[in-house]
């Protein structure tokens, strides 16, 4: 089957970006990850479909999968490829749309400076909503909130790490690190994204302060491992960093691909994110029915 797709960017996440606003494509989760495979496919983080509107008010549906293939809830970088692409293929004229994920309905909006502005909705806490299994341990005061201090193991030794545990349409664990370049990144990584207390498993977030309005970010994302960008993780960063008190309102999170700057005023307030979107080719390709 030969399909068309839109290689995109948003700080260094990348995507494949595939129209089935006429008709759907019906690709398998191995068909996703074939996709993704930066060696014999197009290469990428996640998979990302604009899919009809599902309902009255809502513009179109957006459905993400990880380079695993597995689909997942949120991706807030590619929210805002995902308006850039709408435009640019003639699918809207609005500078806004309402879209549809699996955890919600989000807007982003094209700035004047080609940015792409998305308003991500309100982060959220309950334990069993992030969903994280807090069933016979308590949270400890850190700062003017709460983290959760669970054990890694790792080899013959587990470490007790502190997290801020939330959910931005799909779940985080954010710990703060002196220094993001030396963070265990690698080997934390994926002991936190598989720890049996995140029953759907969970994106992992190195954060190091520079200051109240700068931070630096590493994401390990849950089926994709390391980014050079995530956007609902800088989201869940800035927002743990604001609830423990070390951060202001706006903060310009530094990734490996580029700045987002993310803006939070407080619990039960939609958390909004600002940065690139960028198209990088269009293309054919011919996925095989079987894999």
């Amino acid at each position: 089957m030969r399909i068309r797709f839109t290689k995109m960017q948003g700080a260094g996440n990348d995507f494949v970006v595939l129209d089935e606003t006429g008709a759907p494509l019906g690709l398998s989760a191995a068909q996703y990850q074939f996709l993704a495979d930066r060696h014999f496919g197009v290469g990428a983080d996640q998979i990302l479909t604009v899919r009809p509107s599902p309902a009255e008010g809502i513009d179109f549906q957006y459905v993400i999968h990880n380079a695993d293939g597995g689909e997942v809830e949120q991706c807030g970088n590619g929210a805002r490829c995902f308006l850039r692409f709408v435009r640019e293929h003639g699918l809207t004229t609005k500078d806004a749309v309402r879209v549809q994920t699996l955890s919600g309905v989000i807007e982003p909006r094209m700035g004047d400076d080609g940015r792409v502005t998305v308003d991500m909705g309100p982060p959220v806490f309950e334990p069993a909503r992030v969903p994280f299994d807090d069933a016979g341990i308590d949270p400890q005061p850190d700062g003017d909130w709460e983290t959760w201090h669970l054990t890694l193991s790792t080899h013959a030794e587990g470490a007790i790490v502190p997290f801020a545990i939330l959910s931005m349409g799909n779940p985080h664990a954010v710990q703060i690190v002196d220094d993001i370049e030396t963070a265990a990144v690698a080997e934390q990584g994926p002991l936190i994204e598989h720890h049996p207390r995140f029953p759907q498993r969970v994106n992992a977030g190195f954060l190091q302060i520079v200051d109240r309005t700068h931070v630096r970010l590493r994401v390990y994302e849950r089926g994709a491992g390391e980014t050079l960008a995530c956007g609902t993780g800088a989201c869940a960063a800035v927002v743990a960093g604001i609830r423990l008190g070390r951060l202001d309102h706006r903060v310009d999170v530094e990734t490996r691909g580029g700045i987002l700057t993310i803006e939070w005023h407080g619990v039960g307030q939609s958390v909004r994110m600002t940065g690139p979107a960028i198209t990088v080719f269009e293309g054919e390709i011919d996925v095989p029915d079987e894999l």
